[in-house]
């Protein structure tokens, strides 16, 4: 069963429907990403899932219960953490004041949670006092996911992690994603680069317009002639 699955989910702005009868889910401790061409409604579906916007029909269940109708904040509660793809830190505040934010649910735990983040993101450590604004993309993104993990949530959601950083810092980040998954956490990603998104995903959902193309495992669909063809560049 999934831990997170969003069920014949149909939503958009306003009259216009950008995500239409779509099935995605993400196992416990295990990897989905959700890839496709631009415009595809990734982004979409990934805002519907966590609550920021209103789903027209279907449904979304997380953890065997339905939250449908949860506003965002209620799901952190249930165990989910969501990174945007962009203003996803507090650039004047320090990388540890940005973490430190992240823990507003359990602050028995911060010294415990700041511990584990930096041990995932050793150069976090180092920079602690420094303005996160000061940062590079990528220790950015370090620094916005590290802030989704203080809440210790069963789900991570990365919308578009590597967007804006390097090839290099982009190997380095989809490491630690899988890192983070081996230690229990599930991780639902919508993401650009499909083919490494997929080389490290248990499940990938293949998106076109809207609706589901193709659903199968990370490596059947960077297998599969037809999507290669059409979505990863031959």
């Amino acid at each position: 069963m999934y831990l997170l699955s969003g069920e014949k989910i149909t939503c958009g702005y306003g009259a216009v429907d950008i995500v239409i009868n779509c099935n995605i889910g993400v196992y416990k401790g295990k990897i989905s990403s959700v890839v496709g061409p631009n415009g595809a409604g990734k982004s979409t579906a990934m805002k519907a899932l966590f609550g920021l916007l209103p789903i027209k029909h279907g449904k979304v269940v997380f953890d065997g219960e339905d939250i449908t109708n949860l506003p965002p904040q209620q799901r952190v509660l249930k165990g989910m953490g969501f990174v945007p793809q962009t203003n996803n830190i507090f650039p004047s505040l320090t990388v540890q004041e940005n973490l430190e934010m992240g823990a507003f649910i359990d602050h028995n735990n911060i010294n415990e949670m700041l511990e584990y983040v930096y041990d995932l993101f050793p150069i976090l450590k180092d920079k602690k006092n420094q303005d996160a604004g000061e940062l590079s993309g990528g220790q950015r993104q370090q620094v916005a996911v590290g802030r989704a993990l203080m809440t210790k949530p069963k789900l991570l959601m990365l919308d578009e992690p590597s967007a804006g950083v390097s090839p290099i810092i982009m190997d380095g980040l989809f490491t630690k994603i899988k890192e983070i998954a081996n230690q229990g956490t599930a991780v639902l990603m919508v993401e650009q680069n499909a083919k490494q998104a997929l080389k490290i995903s248990d499940l990938g959902f293949v998106l076109s317009q809207g609706k589901n193309l193709f659903t199968d495992s990370g490596n059947s669909l960077l297998a599969n002639k037809e999507v290669r063809q059409a979505f990863l560049g031959g």
